[in-house]
């Protein structure tokens, strides 16, 4: 069995980050990857996918974009090539391809057990990501054998989908951009809506993730909701990474042929049914994208902003059916194919720590998970852009300094008994 103080699980921006963190606290530590540097970048993610964050604001500790496109958006090459070369940098082993099998308490502190052998050590940085099990519903077992049905992890290009229609399965920034890019594939998509979030690519000239950061939003945090679990659950923004910045919320989708139904409510038989929501959930995200510009068109005044941009507007309400479809009949061979674009969740299977709460959520504090446990990369771990790339340093600072701290606690106390 090997010792170190820690060992970081999972080698991406986040496990980097972190890693960049301890060794300047000068903590010695391992990172332990199952896979490659950006694992899940690399294998679960479809081809034309782009961050929704623009190049300038892709930042870990030490490293920034240098590139001569601040303002566009990374493929996912660019960024595996970015988060490879921010791991070279990094002064702790990396040990790629070891998955850990389990991770227990143990006497003064913790055994990690891999199939390439066990570690003791003092303290472990959970960083294995949110998003790596996808959410789907039960109903899905229950679709007939003729209907294909996969998840975002599974899809990678509208070529592997049979012909025919597609049902899209939420509006989030997932569902948002697979509706889009299947419908311009030439396969009718009806897209089913439920809670979403209404976000223009850009305001008054200038991108959207630039007035989020520069009003501080992004810095907002843990300690400062009134409620975190329901802030944690927020759906991710309908926001497209493109070559040439756009829009993608439901009017686009709209223009372009997408048919947009209410939530998916259930199925009876071969019989989709769908809620009669739709209305009123696209009425809640637009009342909610008018408070948000007009929070920043006051802080654009406030802080001298306002003279120097183009003057406000307003996008046009969501645009629903009179009559929306309540229900399809999978028999009748409209739709061939449903993608569950239904959340991620992330897998703490091999954790064997009860720190767990009863819907088997990890619980923890800003990060803080039990003496000498922390978490990373989190939706609103300790700040609103915590589980984002750029995210990822003011975390790792935060946590690196309380680990710090608590090896040093740690210490004394064991001094002071000898």
């Amino acid at each position: 069995m090997k010792t170190v103080t820690a060992v970081v699980v999972g080698a991406g921006h986040a496990g980097l980050a972190m890693s960049h963190h301890l060794a300047r606290h000068a903590i010695d530590h391992v990172l332990l990857e199952r896979g490659e540097v950006a694992n899940a970048w690399r294998h679960q993610r479809w081809d034309s996918l782009r961050l929704l964050t623009p190049n300038w604001q892709t930042r870990l500790p030490g490293q920034v974009y240098s590139g001569p496109e601040p303002q566009g958006f990374m493929g996912m090459a660019e960024l595996i090539a970015f988060l490879d070369h921010y791991a070279r940098s990094l002064s702790a082993p990396l040990h790629t391809d070891t998955e850990v099998v389990s991770v227990r308490q143990a006497e003064d502190g913790y055994r990690v057990v891999t199939h390439r052998g066990d570690w003791r050590c003092r303290a472990v940085v959970i960083a294995t990501g949110a998003c790596q099990l996808p959410i789907v519903p039960a109903m899905a077992a229950a679709l007939p054998p003729w209907i294909e049905s996969l998840t975002p992890h599974e899809y990678r290009r509208p070529e592997q989908l049979p012909p025919g229609g597609v049902l899209v399965v939420g509006a989030s920034a997932t569902g948002v951009q697979l509706a889009d890019e299947i419908q311009r594939s030439g396969r009718p998509v009806t897209l089913a809506v439920g809670q979403h979030l209404r976000l223009p690519r850009s305001y008054r000239d200038r991108d959207i993730q630039w007035w989020l950061e520069r009003a501080g939003m992004l810095d907002q945090r843990f300690d400062e909701v009134e409620d975190l679990a329901r802030a944690r659950r927020q759906p991710s923004p309908q926001l497209l990474g493109s070559a040439v910045p756009q829009d993608l919320d439901l009017n686009a989708l709209s223009d372009r042929g997408v048919r947009l139904v209410g939530r998916l409510a259930g199925l009876s038989g071969t019989r989709l049914q769908f809620s009669g929501s739709l209305a009123v959930h696209c009425t809640t995200a637009d009342l909610k994208l008018a408070r948000l510009l007009d929070n920043l068109d006051a802080w654009a005044s406030t802080h001298g902003w306002h003279d120097a941009l183009p003057a406000p507007q307003r996008l046009p309400s969501t645009r629903v059916p009179q009559r929306p479809c309540l229900g399809l009949d999978l028999a009748a061979g409209e739709i061939k194919t449903v993608l569950w674009a239904t959340g991620f969740r992330p897998d703490f299977s091999w954790l064997e720590v009860p720190v767990f709460d009863a819907r088997g959520g990890l619980r923890h504090d800003g990060g803080m998970v039990a003496p000498g446990l922390y978490a990373m990369g989190l939706p609103f771990m300790r700040r609103r852009k915590s589980g984002a790339i750029h995210g990822a340093d003011d975390d790792a600072r935060d946590l690196s300094l309380h680990l710090a701290g608590w090896l040093a606690g740690a210490r004394r106390r064991r001094d002071s008994f000898a």
